[in-house]
C-alpha cells in the first residue's frame, strides 16, 4: 500500500516485455525497489510529478476502472502498466493542494513569503500561519487512517501546530531585534535564517499534534501476506518519529539555501541595477530548492516500514509467526 494522496497515473502502450528496471505492475506496490534510498527517490519523483494535478475527473474514473479490471484479471489488451496513488485506508480523492504532487507548486509561494526580508510582526504571523495550515492539511490527509480521527481532534492539533509556529518565529524575531551587537546588515542576514528553526520545530509539533491519536490508539501492523496482525502503539511511535525526522530535513535546503544564494546574487551588478528582478529570481531559487528537498526528504524512510516483532507489544508477537511486520508510516 502507499499513503500518497495524489491523482491516478496510467501508462498505456503496446505490450512490451518486463525489465528489471520497470517490473510488471503489482497492485499496491511501487515500480522501484523500496528497500533502497535510490529506489524510493525514483518512486517519489514520480509521485510529486505536478502533471498528475491535471488529471481530469473522467480520466480518474477510467483509471479506477482499470484498477478494478486488474483486480478481476480482465485488463484490456495494450495496457502494460497502471499505477494508483491514492490513500490505501480511505480510497478518497484528495484536493490538489494536499497531494504530494501539489506540495511544491502550492508550497513554493509560502516559502517565498517566509523568506522575504524585513518581515514585520504581522507578516511573520501571516506566513507562519499559512505554512502550518498547509502542513496541517497535508499531515492529516497523509496520515495512517486505519483508525478514524474526529474533526475535533484535527482542530485541536491544528490550533496547537499554528500556535507553536507563530510563537517560535515571533520569539526568534524579537530576540534578533534586541541583539544590540548586530550591525543592521548582519541583523537582516540573520533574520533570513529565522524561518528554518521556527518551521523545523513547528513541523515536528504539527506532525505530533495532527497525528497524536495514532499514539493513543495505535496503527495496524501486517504480516508478510498483508493480513492485519493487530494494532500497535509502538509501531505508531516509530511511524511518527520517522515522519518527524523528514519534517526536519525537508526545510533545510528550502529555507537555508535560498538566503545564501540570494545573498550572493544580490551583489551582482544585474540585480543591483534591476532591483525589480529580485522577487522573480528569489521565487525561482525557492522553487528549485523545494523541488530538490521534497523527494530527498520523503525518501529517507520506506512508505511501508518494517519492524521486528520483538520491538512491538507482546500480544502482537504472540499473534503471528512472522518475525518482520509492516506498517503504513504515513507522510
Amino acid at each position: 500500500k502507499t499513503a500518497l494522496l495524489t491523482a491516478l497515473c496510467i501508462w498505456e502502450a503496446p505490450a512490451m516485455p518486463a525489465s528489471t528496471e520497470y517490473p510488471p505492475f503489482r497492485l499496491g506496490e511501487s515500480r522501484f525497489d523500496q528497500g533502497s534510498f535510490y529506489g524510493r527517490l525514483r518512486h517519489f519523483l514520480d509521485v510529486i510529478d505536478p502533471r498528475t494535478l491535471f488529471v481530469s475527473e473522467k480520466r480518474l474514473n477510467e483509471c479506477m476502472n482499470l484498477l478494478d479490471q486488474f483486480k478481476n484479471g480482465s485488463l484490456p489488451p495494450g495496457v502494460t502498466n497502471v499505477q494508483a496513488i491514492i490513500h490505501p485506508d480511505t480510497g478518497e480523492k484528495i484536493p490538489m493542494p494536499f497531494r504530494m504532487s501539489g506540495f511544491v507548486p502550492f508550497g513554493t509561494p509560502v516559502v517565498v513569503g517566509l523568506l522575504l526580508p524585513n518581515q514585520t510582526f504581522a507578516s511573520t504571523i501571516f506566513w507562519q500561519w499559512l505554512n502550518q495550515s498547509h502542513n496541517a492539511c497535508v499531515n492529516y490527509c497523509n496520515r495512517n487512517a486505519t483508525k478514524p480521527m474526529p474533526m475535533s481532534k484535527f482542530f485541536q492539533g491544528y490550533l496547537g501546530a499554528v500556535s507553536s509556529a507563530v510563537t517560535i518565529a515571533v520569539g526568534l524575531n524579537l530576540l534578533i531585534k534586541r541583539a544590540e551587537h548586530f550591525s543592521p546588515a548582519t541583523r537582516i542576514l540573520v533574520q533570513r535564517f529565522i524561518p528554518f528553526p521556527a518551521v523545523a520545530s513547528a513541523n515536528v509539533c504539527n506532525v505530533l499534534l495532527m497525528r497524536h491519536t495514532e499514539l493513543s490508539e495505535g496503527i495496524s501492523v501486517l504480516d508478510d501476506k498483508g493480513n492485519v496482525v493487530g494494532t500497535s502503539k509502538l509501531a505508531a511511535r516509530h511511524a511518527l518519529m520517522e515522519t518527524s525526522l523528514t519534517r526536519v530535513v525537508l526545510p533545510m535546503p528550502v529555507l537555508l539555501l535560498p538566503p545564501l544564494i540570494m545573498a550572493m546574487l544580490e551583489r551582482l551588478p544585474l540585480l543591483q541595477k534591476h532591483s525589480h528582478l529580485g522577487l522573480p529570481v528569489h521565487s525561482m531559487v525557492c522553487l528549485c530548492a523545494f523541488g530538490l528537498a521534497l523527494p530527498v526528504a520523503i525518501s529517507l524512510f520506506p512508505q511501508n516500514s518494517q519492524i521486528h516483532v520483538s520491538e512491538l507489544e507482546p500480544e502482537i508477537a504472540a499473534a503471528t509467526e512472522c518475525k518482520i511486520l509492516t506498517y503504513n508510516k504515513g507522510l
